[in-house]
């Protein structure tokens, strides 16, 4: 379609009128060109045809009943070889039948002999107004394309028959495909991944009230030499104004360099700890055997510092296990394997084994009365680091003679379990912090407490993986409390 101009604009809208009719050709060009318009005229159809084939025409006025080529026919063939042409038929046989017949070959509008300059300039007016409409949603449309060409992440849409309407370069680049035009044809000629036909299914049987993003992280062998990419895929019905699914969009975002950094670090991690540790084990032996005297007479002095110089390194000693947690945790090693879990015996364990480190001072440690819980699906290990580190820190973080008290409840679609303590607690500005690797708050009450800064961080990459979740709320003096959320599972 040629731009057209507004009024003022240096490109005039162009429209060819076509009738056997003089009288009717002269009058219409004298009131179009009135309005701003370029007008050419034809004698009949034949004539119409040739000066189409010449140059566009924005708008053609064609008489429905002129003789060789009639209006219909003329219609037709614009139709077939121009369909961004408006089209007005002028008709002295205004019939209803004869409009009809005329709307169903695509006419835009019709004007029945005779006519006032004024129904023309409205008919005329309204088919301008029509016309910039479809420029408008045909540059908008082009503009989108060549945005979503140009986007570095993988775009694809597909109607509710899981055929292709849109799959942009990087799509196409990433699932490895190098064939030709992939609109039309169905969702699984084109991507051989059934985990992501499995999405595209979920999408779209998605009902009208619910609307959830699908998101799954997923591998695509490469092809041609290529190396294997691990992508970041999300998908999502794409409803209309009914709120009925037309189809669904998928985007997908290569995060293969994120991974392969994320195992290289782990890599790293775990083999310098591995270096680390043997070392100090065997440094912490020996100055055990020097402590219990079997190398000789050691004064109270000496004693003093090797006991210094002992915890220093057995605070060192767990800070490399607890990096290789960490490492085995977000390489998926710890969570794996997952069973059932009945919260109110894994509670008891818990209070159980941590109460001699609480009564050591003077701390009050119990579970409260719990409610029927659902069972969840976790890895034991993981659940026992987690609620570890989250009463060994409520034990470490409070005075004598406090209390530290664990309830458990359901909220929401998640079992949510509370450590609260009546501790030092956790300054506001610090909070945000607390699951940071390494991080520790330091202020008069925590200073001379040891720690590694790593054992929130441990408990969070184990929710994490878990599909689970942790918060904090804490106030400086009264305590502190983390809620952590696990999904349980339906019966």
């Amino acid at each position: 379609m040629s731009s057209i101009a507004c009024m003022d604009g240096t490109e005039k809208p162009r429209i060819l009128v076509v009738d056997d009719e003089p009288r009717i050709r002269d009058a219409c060009q004298m009131v179009l060109e009135e309005m701003g318009f370029e007008v050419a005229l034809a004698s009949d159809g034949e004539q119409g045809l040739a000066k189409i084939k010449e140059r566009h025409f924005d708008i053609i006025l064609a008489d429905l009943m002129m003789p060789v080529l009639s209006g219909f026919d003329l219609l037709s063939q614009v139709r077939e070889h121009h369909p961004d042409t408006v089209v007005i038929v002028i008709t002295g046989y205004a019939t209803v039948e004869h409009s009809i017949e005329a709307m169903k070959k695509g006419a835009f509008d019709f004007i029945p002999k005779p006519f006032t300059p004024d129904q023309l300039r409205a008919v005329v007016s309204k088919a301008i107004m029509y016309t910039r409409a479809l420029q408008d949603i045909t540059d908008t449309k082009s503009r989108l394309r060549v945005m979503v060409n140009r986007l570095m992440d993988g775009v694809m849409t597909t109607d509710n028959e899981k055929r292709l309407v849109l799959a942009n370069p990087a799509f196409l680049n990433m699932i490895g495909y190098y064939g030709g035009s992939v609109l039309g044809r169905g969702v699984q000629e084109i991507v051989e991944c059934e985990p992501l036909d499995r999405m595209i299914d979920q999408a779209l049987a998605m009902p009208p009230d619910t609307f959830t993003e699908i998101v799954q992280e997923l591998s695509f062998n490469g092809k041609d030499g290529q190396s294997e990419r691990i992508l970041s895929v999300r998908c999502a019905p794409f409803r209309g104004r009914t709120g009925l699914n037309l189809g669904t969009i998928t985007v997908l975002h290569d995060i293969t360099a994120i991974k392969k950094i994320e195992r290289m670090k782990s890599d790293f991690v775990s083999m310098v700890s591995h270096e680390i540790r043997s070392p100090m084990n065997s440094l912490l032996m020996q100055m055990k055997v020097i402590l219990d005297g079997l190398a000789g007479e050691v004064t109270d002095k000496q004693r003093e510092i090797l006991e210094r110089a002992s915890g220093k390194i057995h605070n060192l000693t767990n800070m490399v296990s607890e990096l290789l947690d960490l490492a085995r945790i977000e390489a998926g090693l710890v969570t794996t394997e997952k069973e059932a879990m009945e919260i109110q015996v894994f509670l008891d364990d818990q209070i159980a084994f941590h109460q001699a480190a609480a009564e050591a001072k003077n701390i009050r440690l119990h579970l409260e009365k719990l409610p029927a819980l659902p069972t969840i699906m976790a890895n034991p290990q993981g659940m026992e680091e987690v609620f570890t580190n989250l009463i060994t820190n409520a034990i470490k973080y409070s005075p004598q003679d406090s209390l530290i008290s664990v309830s458990a409840a359901l909220e929401n679609d998640y079992v949510a379990i509370t450590v609260r303590d009546t501790g030092f607690g956790i300054p506001e500005e610090d909070l945000e912090e607390i699951f940071t690797r390494f991080y520790r708050v330091k202020d008069s009450n925590t200073r001379t407490i040891h720690g590694t800064g790593l054992g929130l961080a441990i408990v969070k990459s184990i929710l994490n993986a878990h599909h689970g979740s942790i918060k904090v709320e804490s106030k400086l003096g009264q305590g502190t409390a983390f809620t952590v959320f696990l999904p349980y599972v339906e019966d």
